[in-house]
This record gives structure tokens, C-alpha cells and sequence, in this order.
């Protein structure tokens, strides 16, 4: 409904509306219960001995997963563009849940058959085999192209589970100083 009402409202009232359809876009805030997140934090604590074991379900299901910041600018400029239009974004890639599994543990340096369980309550009764999205119109009229692959994404998110988990149960005052913001007993900053 969305992507035609957006359609209807562009060729109808000449409004600037675009569709983006993007693709599984994944990153380390991505939500513990989809599974490249549930997989990389799986992976952060059974490095760390807090866990053994990861319950999966269908790892032959194929997935274009692409990294959330450059869907983002991906957005962003749909709209700048020219004229407004319908736009996919994706990495063209087809990696398999199980090719996800392998790159994360062998990141960590551990071996996955040791450590993934299948579980069928995790098989999904619609399953779709593969969904691989094609982004050439994108890349095309907008100059956007995905540059961080499959492989690269889960060793992304590997590394940030695996910091989040070092700085685990820590007061949030304690973390702060990740991306710029100041160390508590900053020296510059006062009353912190």
C-alpha cells in the first residue's frame, strides 16, 4: 500500500515522493532477535565462556544483506535526485545464513560446528529461498553502490558484540567516550 500510494501521490498531484526499497539492511544495532544479530551476539559470548550454543533454524536460506549507514545515504540521496522515482537498494549478494555463521565464528576465531544447533521451531512456514535485491537503477541515477559485502558486515558486527559484551553491566557514564563524546575525568570537561 505504501509503495503505491506513494506512486499515486507522485504521478497524480506531481509531489516528490520516492520509494526505497531496501533490502535486509543490518548493522550492530540491529535488534538481538533477527538473525545476523542474533548470530554475532551468540558469538561475542560464547568467546567470552558465557555460552555454548546458538538454535538456529533454516541456514540454506539465501539473503542480500547489505550495512544500515550506506542504506542510509543511499535515502538520503534518493532524495536529491533530479526527479523523484523508485529505487532498490542491495548488494546484489546471495550469502546464506550459513555463510553468515562461518564468517562470524571464524572472525572470533572459533569453530561454528561446535557451536550452532539447528532448532525447527526457528524454520518459518513461508520461508522464501532466497531474496537478492538488484540495485543498478540506484547506482545508475544515483551514484549509489553498496561497498561493504556480507562477509565484511558480520565481522563489523562481530567486533561491535564483542565490545558491547567487554563493556557489559558497566554504568553507562563509565562507556561514554565512543564515537567523540568525552571520558568521565575529562580534565576539559567540567562537572562530569
Amino acid at each position: 500500500y505504501a509503495y503505491w500510494v506513494t506512486k499515486n501521490y507522485r504521478e497524480g498531484y506531481g509531489t516528490f515522493a520516492v520509494n526505497g526499497i531496501l533490502f535486509n539492511h543490518e548493522s550492530p544495532r540491529r535488534g538481538e532477535t533477527f538473525v545476523t544479530r542474533k548470530i554475532t551476539r551468540a558469538v561475542a559470548r560464547i568467546k567470552a565462556g558465557l555460552e555454548d550454543h546458538v538454535y538456529l533454524g533454516n541456514l540454506d536460506a539465501v539473503r542480500d544483506w547489505g550495512y544500515a549507514p550506506e542504506y542510509v545515504e543511499g535515502m538520503w540521496r534518493m532524495l536529491q535526485a533530479d526527479e523523484p522515482d523508485d529505487f532498490v537498494l542491495a548488494t546484489g549478494g546471495n550469502f546464506t545464513v550459513r555463510d553468515f555463521v562461518v564468517t562470524a565464528f571464524e572472525h572470533a576465531g572459533l569453530d561454528w560446528e561446535k557451536h550452532v544447533r539447528f532448532d525447527e521451531r526457528y524454520l518459518r512456514p513461508t520461508e522464501v529461498d532466497a531474496l537478492i535485491g538488484d540495485a543498478s537503477k540506484a547506482e545508475a541515477k544515483l551514484g549509489w553502490k553498496a561497498s561493504v559485502q556480507t562477509d565484511e558486515l558480520a565481522r563489523i558486527m562481530v567486533d561491535a558484540d564483542i565490545a558491547a559484551l567487554e563493556h557489559e553491566g558497566r554504568p553507562w557514564y563509565d562507556q561514554v567516550g565512543l564515537e567523540g563524546w568525552p571520558k568521565v575525568g575529562n580534565p576539559g570537561i567540567t562537572g562530569v
